[in-house]
């Protein structure tokens, strides 16, 4: 059985009901002018499960931030440059669009100045992001917002194809999530190009990080509901010329990030960075390190373990490091800066049952591949003369690499 009509709802919005099998789907149609903004915010409060919300081509001006907290619901405009949702009169400090509902796909539309992150999922599973754009049109500013695309308590997320410009910590992030794949997007001008926090197994590959401060951040931060992220692979991505001054608001995390950084992995486990080509990072192409702070977290394990890192391609870098943490590096290692640069930070204990397989720092790469183990330590309790190392072949090794993630609304189990 297929019922389909089409009727006027209020504010002229268009609806086209089918029936099949006994299950009703509307489209709802929102198209720009006089009352754009209700229509959208009435849309979007009326969907029900099975609904698309079509934005139709246009600009709309608005002054509050979108909501939606229903399940299986498409959000979709004409396009990235057709559709675009301008926040720059936003009067509250929220997110240009904020979901908490499960299945929802949002894709092919533009979210453009919002005062708080562009687009967040909170809670949500099996949440889509498709060709998105989100932009902060004035440039890099510490006054944009944190986050572009930011799903976070989340689990199977997809993003695919998004761009992300200006966001003032991270382009796009994840965070205490699980599941997820980061594919074909680009982003720039962006203090973190993309970062991975505090989250379990995710691919991150076929992406352009670009003109960021730094490229692609694999972070485990203390104080957070979720700790011990793991499994993580970073490949096939093309990480260059990452060389925007840091702009992120003082005290936040990533003010520490150099200008120039390409891949950085702190206090994670399992992560494997393979397969990515990085050129033209002024400070270091690959660093992985401890957490530099101080922290009140029993349960927060701060260094690095089991990374592996192979088969990347390595242009010119390290030839002007940024800031304490470049300074720091550059005073030991020397400039240019190796391509790949670990800080051995451990603590006593640790350190000498440090050979267990699944802990260890793997470096396989091809010859001409620059590398430095800094050899730093914290909790010092002996005297420390041991000079750094740059034998790569003592780290030559590998780790079992994770499973490919696979997402129910990719097709995977």
């Amino acid at each position: 059985m297929f019922l389909q009509a089409t009727k006027p709802i209020g504010f002229a919005a268009a609806l086209t009901f089918s029936l099949w099998g006994g299950a009703f789907a509307a489209e709802i149609t929102v198209e720009p002018g006089e009352g754009a903004s209700e229509k959208l915010l009435e849309a979007l409060i009326m969907a029900q499960p099975g609904d698309t919300v079509m934005i139709a081509e246009g600009r709309y001006e608005l002054t509050d931030g979108l909501s939606l907290d229903v399940d299986d619901v498409t959000v979709r405009g004409a396009g990235t440059d057709r559709t675009v949702l301008s926040f720059k009169g936003q009067t509250g400090s929220g997110e240009g669009l904020l979901v908490t509902s499960d299945r929802v796909v949002l894709e092919d539309f533009a979210v453009e100045d919002s005062k708080g992150d562009g687009v967040k999922s909170k809670g949500s599973d099996q949440i889509t992001f498709r060709n998105l754009r989100v932009e902060w049109t004035g440039g890099p500013k510490a006054e944009n917002g944190a986050y572009g695309v930011y799903p976070v308590s989340s689990k199977n997320v997809l993003i695919d194809g998004v761009t992300v410009r200006g966001a003032s910590d991270a382009g796009i992030y994840v965070g205490q999530s699980e599941n997820i794949i980061v594919r074909n997007s680009l982003a720039e001008y962006n203090v973190a190009g993309i970062e991975i926090e505090n989250s379990f197994r995710a691919d991150v590959h076929g992406n352009v990080a670009t003109h960021n401060t730094g490229g692609i951040l694999v972070f485990d931060l203390p104080n957070l509901p979720v700790q011990g992220g793991h499994d993580i692979r970073v490949f096939d991505n093309e990480v260059v010329d990452n060389d925007t001054p840091n702009f992120a608001p003082e005290g936040n995390i990533v003010a520490i990030v150099p200008k120039g950084m390409g891949i950085m992995v702190m206090a994670n486990r399992n992560v494997h960075v393979f397969d990515n080509k990085l050129d033209g990072n002024a400070t270091a192409h690959v660093l992985i390190a401890a957490y530099p702070n101080d922290y009140e977290d029993e349960n927060y394990v701060f260094v690095p373990r089991g990374v592996y890192v192979h088969d990347n391609s390595y242009g010119e870098g390290g030839f002007e490091p940024d800031g304490e943490v470049g300074k720091t590096i550059s005073d030991v290692s020397g400039t240019p800066v190796p391509d790949i640069v670990w800080d051995g930070v451990t603590t006593i204990p640790e350190y000498f049952s440090w050979t267990a397989s699944e802990n260890g720092v793997y470096v396989d790469e091809a010859e001409g591949t620059t590398f430095v183990n800094l050899k730093m330590i914290s909790q010092l309790l002996l005297p420390w003369g041991w000079w750094p190392s740059t034998d790569i072949a003592a780290h030559a090794g590998s780790l079992p690499e994770p499973e490919p993630v696979k997402l129910p609304q990719d097709g995977g189990a």
